[in-house]
Parts: structure tokens; sequence; C-alpha cells
């Protein structure tokens, strides 16, 4: 998840020169120079670390899949940096947030919303890189739960790409649907949120469906709708929606085929754990 964009950005325009700090930042003892956002304290990026580690190893009793859950949150979030240090929008930090997640955070906001959206797609795309070392393990071990630690690698990004405030998909697709009207993206990406919201409550997911209900609601409360970054033209609006398109399909593609080997190589079998993951139980495998 990245901090940029519709639902993320901070208050006003900023340019390359001079550079105007974040307003939540740390104040600077000289005034009117830049302020550097210094990110956690290596105290607590390991505390928050240890406190989402015990999390995930509660909610799936592996400390396997939990590994490899936070190994992926860490390269999803670096994706995100990586892509804000060279789009001019760095030194990017990452944080991590217990029980929540991670964000990348940058100095700046993005020159326009291309920037934007390519920032935000960043962190999915690159996160399915994270896939590989867990299916490596699977292969060096034998043990089926590195698969299902890489099939959470695989959710953690495809779960992010949803179009509800505050996660990358809004940020990506929220451009797009303002490219057509203001309006148009303020009515889809409400009406997915609380879609998000409820499906967090029905499956029992309540940390998730609280933080994502928060999120909805403070987009409803904020007077300016979008930041003042250039608008995407017609083609950036077609090549955003394309790759949006295109990193769904292979984060989603990547769930279902890590989950090949450990379900005997059926896709029923694959397509029933992944739905019972989401809180769907199709018995399909039955």
């Amino acid at each position: 998840m990245s901090d940029i964009g519709p639902w993320g950005s901070r208050d006003g325009r900023q340019s390359p020169t001079p550079v105007t700090p974040p307003r939540e930042t740390i104040a600077s003892s000289t005034p009117g120079a830049p302020v550097i956002d210094k990110g956690q304290s290596p105290a607590w990026v390991v505390i928050s670390t240890l406190l989402m580690l015990g999390f995930i190893w509660f909610l799936t009793g592996s400390w396997i899949v939990a590994v490899a859950a936070i190994f992926g949150l860490f390269v999803h979030e670096y994706g995100h940096v990586l892509a804000m240090n060279r789009l001019g929008m760095g030194p990017a930090k990452i944080y991590i947030i217990p029980f929540l997640g991670g964000l990348a955070r940058g100095q700046r906001n993005p020159k326009s919303e291309w920037d934007g959206v390519l920032v935000s797609l960043a962190g999915p795309a690159f996160g399915l890189l994270a896939v590989l070392p867990a299916v490596g393990l699977w292969l060096a071990t034998g043990e089926s739960e590195w698969m299902m630690g890489a099939f959470l690698i695989a959710m953690i990004n495809l779960v992010n790409l949803a179009p509800a405030p505050p996660l990358d998909g809004s940020k990506a697709l929220g451009p797009v649907l303002a490219r057509i009207d203001p309006m148009v993206e303020k009515a889809a990406l409400i009406a997915i949120g609380v879609l998000v919201v409820w499906w967090g409550f029905s499956t029992e997911r309540y940390i998730l469906a609280i933080f994502l209900g928060i999120a909805v609601l403070g987009s409803l409360r904020r007077g300016a709708w979008r930041p003042g970054e250039r608008k995407l033209s017609w083609g950036e609006a077609m090549k955003s929606l394309g790759l949006f398109l295109a990193t769904a399909a292979a984060c989603a593609g990547a769930a279902l085929g890590v989950l090949l080997p450990i379900s005997d190589g059926s896709v029923l079998g694959a397509l029933d754990i992944a739905g019972r993951f989401i809180g769907f139980d199709p018995g399909l495998s039955q």
C-alpha cells in the first residue's frame, strides 16, 4: 500500500523546486527548509514486524506461512519505494503497521496522476517476486506450507488491487474513472469500499473491515476530492487500465498456480482452496 493518490495524498501541490514538506512530517528547525521524513525508528520497525508476524501466525497457525507473508509484505512495499525513488518522490520509507500491513511513503506527491498509477501498481507487480523464494523452499524441503505461504503472498498483492480506499487499486483505477468524471470515481470507489467492508464483517475479518470502513468515511469527509496533479490523458487512462488488468491477472494466476501442486494438479481443487480463503466455499473439490 502506498501513501499517494486521491485517497492518501498530502494537502496541497508540491513542485520539484522548492520542495514543500508534507504536512505530517517532523517540523524542521530551520524555517522554510525541506523536511525529510525519517521513517520509523529501528526499534519500532522490529516491534511492528514481530507484532505483525505474531498476528499472522495466530491467524494461520503456521510460522512458515507467517514468515513468507512478512517477506512478501516487505517486497511489496519495496516495489512502491523503488518506483517513488525513480519518479522523484524519494527517498521513500517503509512503515509496518501492526495487524494491518505496510505503507510506503514518499517525501512529496507524484508529479502527475500517471506517476501515481505507476507507483500504485509497482507494489503488487514487484511483490509477486516474493513468491519465487517460497516456491524454491517448497522444492527444496517438500513442505507444502511454503506453497501456502506463496499463495498468501500472491493474495496480499491481489487484495491490494481491490479498488477500495486506501488500497493500491483505488489509486490505480481511481484516476481512470475520474478521467470520465470525478463523480464516477467517487460513486464507484465508495460503492466498492462498502462492499469490501461488508465482506470483511461477513467473513469475520473484523480488523480489516474496520480499517477499510474508516478509510471510506475519511474519503467522504475530504473537501477536495482529487489532488492538483496533472490529470491522465485518454491514452494514459487506457494504459493505466491495461496495466491494472495485467497486474491483477498476474496476481490471480500466481495465486492459483502455486496451489496446483498441493491440490494434485486439479484446477478445481485450487479454486476450492482459494474460495475458502476468501470466505466462499464453492465445494468444487467434492
